[in-house]
């Protein structure tokens, strides 16, 4: 699908939906405000954008007796206004004591110091705040923000399209054995994560059958997911496939002559006022596009607000026009044969709900970027459940309790 740049005509046209002061269920007469040159929201109450109490005020308290797992954080934004911002605190040097598995070993759990690393996710010096800094594990949330880097890159020239081969990407790599179904792949397939590689990630435990945890122990993670076998051409079905999210880190790179942290800290997050962030490099350098980037939840709540303005801050415009709009869609109508699997769109999550639509990003250990365009909406939640205590997840009850407080009813049962 090749990208482009939309007729005046056709870009009003395109952007109509996209705009919060041109959607009827916001508040009328409410603008959408940004952040200032500091970086801090404009704050404003629930109620003078709109929005009930009650229905968020019960999350909350969920969440304090216990029944939501380890949550961190809860921030909404409406209109622009910073409308909460919920900290918890949950004490993971407790929690992670004693702990062990193949994803890490927590205090007084680990062999010796060659287990203290930042891929080691039990340990709290790097999970899920890294190292002190209040910056929060993003996990797979960092696939969406590093696809919105190719948005950065169209606007800027230095993508053409995302319909180009994947593997002209790979100059610099051997892919004379790769299987021979990849070659048909574009950037777009990569996107979608419909590659037709075979990966095994959502269908195995996290141990050493999942292709993932073999991902994150390789020492070179590009090599590694081009070395993987297909079983089934290009745009036939999808597969959750970290590896190819890891490939974006080569792309970037060779699109824009730099790694992709440092792109976005030039052409994302300095626009966005966005100044503390870290993100996890790999063995051969590139950064971890997988889940390697940490920020902070306001500061991520920005990434929702560029895309409700499709690409646009203030006057400066940062994505290509119509990207947010493409980025989003349901490329993919539904990633399970159930009926309400959710779509997925550009490393985007659709979790369209009661008849409105809901743009996600979505990570391991409870780590959600909500967006509700028709409500002007922007969500942000951040947990850690990754030490085998059932709870309840925040996904859907935090998707419920916005679009309750939006006025958006239940469907009829």
């Amino acid at each position: 699908m090749t990208f482009r740049t939309p007729s005046a005509l056709g870009l009003l046209l395109l952007l109509a939906p996209l705009l919060p002061a041109q959607q009827p269920q916001a508040r009328p007469g409410a603008a959408a405000a940004l952040p200032s040159p500091t970086g801090a929201w404009p704050t404003a109450t629930l109620e003078s954008q709109g929005l009930a109490r009650e229905p968020l005020e019960t999350l909350v308290n969920r969440v304090h007796i216990g029944s939501m797992g380890n949550v961190d954080r809860m921030v909404v934004v409406r209109n622009g206004q910073l409308v909460m911002d919920q900290r918890f605190t949950p004490d993971y040097r407790e929690l992670s004591k004693g702990k062990k598995s193949p994803i890490g070993c927590g205090i007084d759990a680990c062999a010796d110091s060659s287990q203290l690393n930042e891929f080691n996710y039990l340990h709290p010096n790097w999970h899920p705040w890294y190292r002190g800094r209040d910056i929060h594990t993003l996990q797979s949330v960092t696939k969406s923000v590093t696809a919105t880097l190719f948005g950065v890159a169209l606007q800027r020239g230095e993508l053409k399209t995302v319909d180009a081969p994947l593997l002209s990407f790979f100059p610099s790599y051997d892919v004379s054995k790769v299987d021979n179904r990849l070659r048909a792949a574009t950037l777009e397939d990569l996107l979608t994560m419909r590659l037709g590689m075979e990966w095994h990630e959502n269908d195995r435990p996290l141990d050493s059958t999942n292709t993932t945890l073999q991902l994150e122990h390789s020492r070179d993670w590009i090599r590694f997911t081009l070395a993987q076998p297909s079983d089934t051409v290009p745009r036939t079905k999808w597969v959750y496939n970290s590896g190819a999210s890891a490939l974006m880190a080569e792309v970037l790179r060779k699109v824009t002559g730099v790694h992709a942290h440092q792109y976005a800290a030039q052409h994302l997050f300095t626009p966005l006022g966005i100044k503390d962030f870290h993100w996890k490099l790999t063995p051969t350098g590139h950064p971890d596009t997988e889940g390697g980037l940490y920020l902070e939840a306001r500061d991520l709540a920005k990434i929702g607000q560029l895309y409700l303005n499709d690409g646009m801050w203030g006057n400066t415009r940062i994505l290509a026009p119509g990207w947010a709009k493409q980025a989003i869609a349901r490329q993919v109508d539904r990633t399970a044969a159930t009926p309400t699997s959710p779509g997925y769109g550009y490393q985007w999550w659709r979790y369209d709900r009661r008849g409105v639509d809901i743009w996600a990003g979505n990570g391991f250990g409870g780590q959600f970027l909500i967006i509700i365009p028709q409500y002007g909406i922007v969500g942000v939640t951040n947990a850690w459940n990754v030490f085998g205590t059932p709870a309840a997840g925040m996904l859907m009850p935090f998707i419920d309790a916005l679009l309750t407080s939006a006025g958006v009813a239940p469907a009829a049962r």
